[in-house]
């Protein structure tokens, strides 16, 4: 019997007023003052330095949670832009090695440069992973909108080229393309395959992915079976509760789950804080409860802890282009105890 995780009951008149309520919160964004901004989304962010994340990382090891820390930033305008990107993932390198905290790093290229000098970020990048290579921390490559989605994977297959194994990305449900980049990754890295995989938190358009919800959900979970069937290390990053239990479903056909080594023959070996071919990813703020649940069922969960100055613009494009996250916030907001951090 798999245990469901997820809400098995129809969705009742509470859930459709939050619903409304969340759409409303989405709506009125334009017109927020920044400080409602600021408050509605402060439990999304783990603050704006890095001794923010560094408090609320220690403070959520206690429920045996690990994390990937993101350093808030996106498609900076100028090449200069990037230092400031490089010198703070220094830093939390060095910090999450001194302290002993079990985390690895997301970035995103953009803030990098990779659409400015593609050349200077990818070497800005490989040097990041390299220092991490040493201490055995794992590097992900954010993926963006679909302007850098072959690009990125392109850096990946380099820097794998390079020996850095250390590295990896993420790849979205929504896009059509998504399988047969599963098949092409696949086919160059072997068992050193390792995405993240998310239903896509940018809106594309309907040339090139799936704009309704039960396509997107549909499409996110044949890209979860296809990435576990090929070998590749699997992170499944969502708080829908269909997609959840779609992936216990996979994992227990797969021979995987909680307590045991990864059977996959295909499949590479097990590397530093990693789980046994798979994990669980949950947005810092968002299903707090279901994250416990799957921790206490023994599954590895890491939670993405972002932090920076640009808060204020990721809170927005949160709200602004994730219904669900809206519905969280909106329930946080007025039953505060169904969903702790």
């Amino acid at each position: 019997m798999i245990p469901r995780f997820g809400n098995r009951h129809s969705p009742n008149a509470l859930d459709g007023f939050m619903g409304i309520l969340g759409r409303a919160v989405t709506t009125l964004l334009p017109i927020m003052p920044k400080f409602m901004v600021g408050w509605v989304s402060r439990r999304y962010h783990a603050g704006v330095d890095l001794d923010s994340v560094l408090t609320s990382m220690e403070r959520l090891s206690n429920e045996g949670a690990c994390f990937t820390v993101d350093v808030l930033g996106e498609e900076i305008t100028t090449i200069d832009e990037a230092k400031f990107f490089f010198d703070e993932y220094n830093r939390v390198l060095d910090a999450i090695v001194s302290r002993g905290i079990d985390a690895n790093l997301s970035i995103k290229p953009t803030a990098f440069g990779l659409l400015i000098d593609p050349k200077i970020a990818e070497s800005s990048m490989e040097k990041i992973l390299r220092k991490a290579a040493v201490n055995n921390i794992f590097v992900r490559l954010d993926m963006e909108d679909h302007r850098v989605t072959q690009s990125t994977i392109d850096l990946v297959l380099r820097l794998h080229n390079q020996g850095l194994t250390n590295v990896g990305t993420v790849l979205q449900g929504r896009l059509f393309r998504t399988m047969d980049d599963i098949t092409c990754m696949q086919n160059e890295l072997g068992p050193f395959a390792d995405y993240r995989i998310c239903k896509g938190i940018y809106l594309e358009s309907s040339e090139i992915a799936h704009t309704e919800k039960k396509a997107i959900t549909n499409a996110t979970n044949a890209a979860i079976d296809a990435m576990l069937e090929s070998g590749a290390y699997t992170a499944i990053a969502s708080h829908d509760s269909k997609v959840i239990d779609h992936a216990l479903s996979s994992l227990k056909k797969n021979g995987m789950g909680p307590g045991l080594e990864d059977p996959r023959e295909n499949a590479g070996p097990r590397g530093n804080g990693k789980g046994p071919g798979y994990e669980f990813q949950m947005l810092l703020g968002v299903r707090g409860d279901l994250r416990r649940k799957l921790a206490k069922a023994g599954h590895m969960t890491r939670i993405y802890m972002p932090y920076g100055s640009k808060w204020y613009e990721y809170g927005v494009r949160r709200l602004r282009e994730n219904p669900d996250i809206a519905w969280h916030i909106t329930k946080a907001l007025f039953f505060p105890w169904t969903n702790r951090r």
